[in-house]
Protein backbone atom coordinates (compact mmCIF):
# COMPACT_ATOMS: atom_id res chain seq x y z
CA UNK A 1 0.00 0.00 0.00
CA UNK A 2 1.16 3.55 -0.75
CA UNK A 3 -0.30 7.04 -0.69
CA UNK A 4 -0.99 9.81 -3.17
CA UNK A 5 -1.90 13.44 -2.42
CA UNK A 6 -4.80 15.27 -4.09
CA UNK A 7 -6.20 18.66 -3.02
CA UNK A 8 -4.62 18.37 0.45
CA UNK A 9 -6.10 14.89 0.87
CA UNK A 10 -4.05 11.76 1.50
CA UNK A 11 -5.38 8.69 -0.29
CA UNK A 12 -4.31 5.13 0.57
CA UNK A 13 -3.88 3.01 -2.56
CA UNK A 14 -4.22 -0.78 -2.46
CA UNK A 15 -3.80 -2.76 -5.69
CA UNK A 16 -5.67 -6.05 -6.03
CA UNK A 17 -6.67 -8.55 -8.67
CA UNK A 18 -10.00 -6.80 -9.31
CA UNK A 19 -11.66 -5.33 -12.42
CA UNK A 20 -12.83 -1.93 -11.16
CA UNK A 21 -11.71 0.76 -8.74
CA UNK A 22 -13.51 1.05 -5.39
CA UNK A 23 -13.46 4.15 -3.21
CA UNK A 24 -14.09 4.14 0.55
CA UNK A 25 -14.11 6.84 3.23
CA UNK A 26 -13.67 5.59 6.80
CA UNK A 27 -14.50 7.20 10.13
CA UNK A 28 -13.77 8.65 12.49
CA UNK A 29 -11.14 10.73 10.65
CA UNK A 30 -12.46 10.37 7.09
CA UNK A 31 -9.53 8.27 5.90
CA UNK A 32 -9.71 7.68 2.14
CA UNK A 33 -8.84 4.38 0.49
CA UNK A 34 -8.91 3.29 -3.14
CA UNK A 35 -8.74 -0.37 -4.15
CA UNK A 36 -7.49 -0.49 -7.73
CA UNK A 37 -6.78 -3.19 -10.34
CA UNK A 38 -3.14 -4.21 -10.66
CA UNK A 39 -2.75 -2.63 -14.10
CA UNK A 40 -4.08 0.84 -13.19
CA UNK A 41 -1.43 3.55 -12.73
CA UNK A 42 -1.50 6.41 -10.23
CA UNK A 43 -2.51 9.01 -12.84
CA UNK A 44 -5.70 7.09 -13.62
CA UNK A 45 -6.41 6.73 -9.89
CA UNK A 46 -5.94 10.49 -9.41
CA UNK A 47 -8.48 11.24 -12.14
CA UNK A 48 -10.91 8.80 -10.53
CA UNK A 49 -10.50 10.42 -7.10
CA UNK A 50 -10.85 13.94 -8.50
CA UNK A 51 -14.18 12.95 -10.07
CA UNK A 52 -15.35 11.83 -6.60
CA UNK A 53 -14.08 14.79 -4.52
CA UNK A 54 -17.56 16.16 -3.78
CA UNK A 55 -18.71 12.72 -2.56
CA UNK A 56 -15.58 12.32 -0.42
CA UNK A 57 -15.96 15.72 1.27
CA UNK A 58 -19.67 15.17 1.86
CA UNK A 59 -18.97 11.89 3.65
CA UNK A 60 -16.18 13.43 5.70
CA UNK A 61 -18.52 16.22 6.82
CA UNK A 62 -21.14 13.64 7.81
CA UNK A 63 -18.59 11.83 10.00
CA UNK A 64 -17.72 15.11 11.73
CA UNK A 65 -21.40 15.80 12.52
CA UNK A 66 -22.33 12.35 13.80
CA UNK A 67 -22.84 12.05 17.54
CA UNK A 68 -20.20 9.90 19.19
CA UNK A 69 -19.96 8.46 22.64
CA UNK A 70 -16.71 8.59 24.51
CA UNK A 71 -15.17 5.29 25.58
CA UNK A 72 -17.31 3.63 28.27
CA UNK A 73 -15.77 3.51 31.77
CA UNK A 74 -18.50 1.45 33.48
CA UNK A 75 -19.45 3.92 36.15
CA UNK A 76 -22.82 3.89 37.88
CA UNK A 77 -25.70 5.23 35.73
CA UNK A 78 -23.50 5.40 32.66
CA UNK A 79 -25.45 5.37 29.38
CA UNK A 80 -25.44 2.15 27.31
CA UNK A 81 -27.61 1.12 24.36
CA UNK A 82 -29.42 -2.11 23.53
CA UNK A 83 -31.66 -2.61 20.47
CA UNK A 84 -31.82 1.14 19.93
CA UNK A 85 -32.96 1.98 23.46
CA UNK A 86 -30.87 3.90 25.98
CA UNK A 87 -30.31 2.28 29.39
CA UNK A 88 -28.51 3.31 32.55
CA UNK A 89 -25.91 0.91 33.91
CA UNK A 90 -26.08 -0.45 37.46
CA UNK A 91 -23.04 -2.43 38.61
CA UNK A 92 -23.71 -4.94 41.39
CA UNK A 93 -21.06 -7.05 43.12
CA UNK A 94 -21.62 -10.60 44.31
CA UNK A 95 -19.63 -13.79 44.83
CA UNK A 96 -21.13 -15.58 41.84
CA UNK A 97 -20.52 -15.94 38.10
CA UNK A 98 -21.03 -12.65 36.23
CA UNK A 99 -24.27 -11.92 34.41
CA UNK A 100 -26.19 -9.09 32.75
CA UNK A 101 -29.95 -8.61 33.12
CA UNK A 102 -32.60 -6.26 31.78
CA UNK A 103 -35.06 -5.96 34.65
CA UNK A 104 -36.74 -2.75 33.56
CA UNK A 105 -36.93 -0.45 30.53
CA UNK A 106 -34.50 1.92 32.23
CA UNK A 107 -31.60 -0.11 33.61
CA UNK A 108 -29.02 -2.65 32.51
CA UNK A 109 -27.96 -4.55 35.65
CA UNK A 110 -24.49 -6.05 35.58
CA UNK A 111 -23.50 -8.49 38.31
CA UNK A 112 -19.77 -9.01 38.78
CA UNK A 113 -17.42 -10.35 41.42
CA UNK A 114 -15.73 -7.80 43.69
CA UNK A 115 -12.59 -6.21 42.18
CA UNK A 116 -13.64 -6.99 38.61
CA UNK A 117 -11.68 -4.58 36.40
CA UNK A 118 -13.25 -2.16 33.93
CA UNK A 119 -11.70 -4.17 31.08
CA UNK A 120 -13.30 -7.37 32.40
CA UNK A 121 -16.64 -5.61 32.72
CA UNK A 122 -16.39 -4.61 29.05
CA UNK A 123 -15.78 -8.25 28.13
CA UNK A 124 -18.77 -9.36 30.22
CA UNK A 125 -21.09 -6.82 28.59
CA UNK A 126 -19.79 -7.65 25.10
CA UNK A 127 -20.46 -11.33 25.66
CA UNK A 128 -24.00 -10.49 26.73
CA UNK A 129 -24.44 -8.41 23.56
CA UNK A 130 -23.06 -11.33 21.53
CA UNK A 131 -25.53 -13.74 23.10
CA UNK A 132 -28.47 -11.44 22.33
CA UNK A 133 -27.41 -11.10 18.70
CA UNK A 134 -26.97 -14.84 18.33
CA UNK A 135 -30.52 -15.29 19.59
CA UNK A 136 -31.89 -12.86 16.98
CA UNK A 137 -29.83 -13.64 13.90
CA UNK A 138 -30.90 -17.22 13.00
CA UNK A 139 -34.59 -16.40 12.48
CA UNK A 140 -33.73 -13.32 10.42
CA UNK A 141 -31.33 -15.28 8.22
CA UNK A 142 -33.86 -18.08 7.75
CA UNK A 143 -36.56 -15.56 6.82
CA UNK A 144 -34.45 -13.72 4.26
CA UNK A 145 -32.79 -16.78 2.76
CA UNK A 146 -36.28 -17.87 1.69
CA UNK A 147 -37.29 -14.42 0.48
CA UNK A 148 -34.11 -13.77 -1.50
CA UNK A 149 -33.51 -17.34 -2.68
CA UNK A 150 -30.01 -17.81 -1.28
CA UNK A 151 -28.44 -19.93 1.43
CA UNK A 152 -25.49 -19.22 3.71
CA UNK A 153 -23.18 -21.99 4.84
CA UNK A 154 -22.35 -20.26 8.14
CA UNK A 155 -22.49 -16.96 9.99
CA UNK A 156 -20.83 -15.36 12.96
CA UNK A 157 -20.61 -12.29 15.16
CA UNK A 158 -17.42 -10.32 15.74
CA UNK A 159 -16.18 -6.83 16.53
CA UNK A 160 -15.25 -5.09 13.28
CA UNK A 161 -13.56 -1.73 12.82
CA UNK A 162 -14.77 -0.65 9.39
CA UNK A 163 -18.00 -2.47 8.48
CA UNK A 164 -21.39 -3.39 9.90
CA UNK A 165 -21.22 -6.73 8.10
CA UNK A 166 -19.18 -8.71 5.60
CA UNK A 167 -19.90 -11.51 3.15
CA UNK A 168 -17.46 -14.12 1.86
CA UNK A 169 -19.21 -14.93 -1.40
CA UNK A 170 -17.11 -17.97 -2.29
CA UNK A 171 -17.63 -19.62 1.10
CA UNK A 172 -21.17 -18.22 1.55
CA UNK A 173 -20.30 -17.01 5.03
CA UNK A 174 -21.48 -13.75 6.59
CA UNK A 175 -20.20 -11.89 9.63
CA UNK A 176 -22.27 -9.42 11.67
CA UNK A 177 -20.73 -6.62 13.72
CA UNK A 178 -21.19 -6.99 17.47
CA UNK A 179 -22.13 -3.28 17.67
CA UNK A 180 -25.45 -4.04 15.95
CA UNK A 181 -26.73 -5.40 19.27
CA UNK A 182 -26.97 -1.74 20.31
CA UNK A 183 -29.10 -0.76 17.29
CA UNK A 184 -32.80 -1.36 16.57
CA UNK A 185 -33.54 -4.88 15.33
CA UNK A 186 -34.65 -3.57 11.93
CA UNK A 187 -31.14 -2.13 11.46
CA UNK A 188 -29.72 -5.60 12.11
CA UNK A 189 -32.25 -7.00 9.63
CA UNK A 190 -31.19 -4.43 7.00
CA UNK A 191 -27.54 -5.45 7.33
CA UNK A 192 -28.42 -9.15 7.05
CA UNK A 193 -30.40 -8.47 3.87
CA UNK A 194 -27.52 -6.38 2.52
CA UNK A 195 -25.02 -9.20 3.06
CA UNK A 196 -27.32 -11.92 1.71
CA UNK A 197 -27.88 -9.95 -1.50
CA UNK A 198 -24.12 -9.94 -1.97
CA UNK A 199 -24.51 -13.67 -2.67
CA UNK A 200 -26.36 -12.60 -5.82
CA UNK A 201 -24.30 -9.50 -6.66
CA UNK A 202 -20.76 -8.87 -5.42
CA UNK A 203 -20.60 -5.13 -6.11
CA UNK A 204 -22.67 -2.14 -4.97
CA UNK A 205 -23.81 -1.49 -8.51
CA UNK A 206 -27.22 -0.81 -10.08
CA UNK A 207 -28.17 -4.49 -9.97
CA UNK A 208 -27.36 -4.64 -6.26
CA UNK A 209 -29.46 -1.52 -5.58
CA UNK A 210 -32.35 -2.93 -7.63
CA UNK A 211 -32.24 -6.15 -5.61
CA UNK A 212 -32.30 -4.17 -2.36
CA UNK A 213 -35.30 -2.18 -3.60
CA UNK A 214 -37.09 -5.35 -4.66
CA UNK A 215 -36.64 -7.25 -1.41
CA UNK A 216 -36.57 -4.41 1.15
CA UNK A 217 -38.11 -1.24 -0.34
CA UNK A 218 -37.59 0.68 2.92
CA UNK A 219 -33.85 -0.12 3.17
CA UNK A 220 -32.81 3.50 2.65
CA UNK A 221 -34.84 4.54 5.69
CA UNK A 222 -33.13 1.87 7.81
CA UNK A 223 -29.70 2.83 6.48
CA UNK A 224 -30.29 6.51 7.23
CA UNK A 225 -31.40 5.75 10.78
CA UNK A 226 -28.49 3.39 11.38
CA UNK A 227 -26.09 6.11 10.30
CA UNK A 228 -27.81 8.79 12.39
CA UNK A 229 -27.91 6.95 15.72
CA UNK A 230 -25.31 7.78 18.38
CA UNK A 231 -22.26 5.63 17.82
CA UNK A 232 -19.37 4.57 20.01
CA UNK A 233 -16.01 6.26 19.68
CA UNK A 234 -14.74 3.61 17.26
CA UNK A 235 -17.66 3.21 14.84
CA UNK A 236 -18.28 4.29 11.27
CA UNK A 237 -20.86 4.58 8.53
CA UNK A 238 -21.99 1.77 6.22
Amino acid sequence: MHQIEISNLSIDIVRKGIKNMHLSVYPPTGRIRVAAPLNIDDDAIKLFVISKLAWIKRNQRNFEKQDRQSARIFEERECHYYEGRKYLLRVNTQEAPPKVLLKTKKYIDMYVRPNTSKEQQQVILNEWYRKQLKNNIPLLIEKWEKNIGVEVSSWGVKQMKTKWGTCNIEQKRIWINLELAKKPVYCLEYIIVHELIHLLERHHNNRFLALMESHMPQWKVYKKELNSLPVSHGEWKY
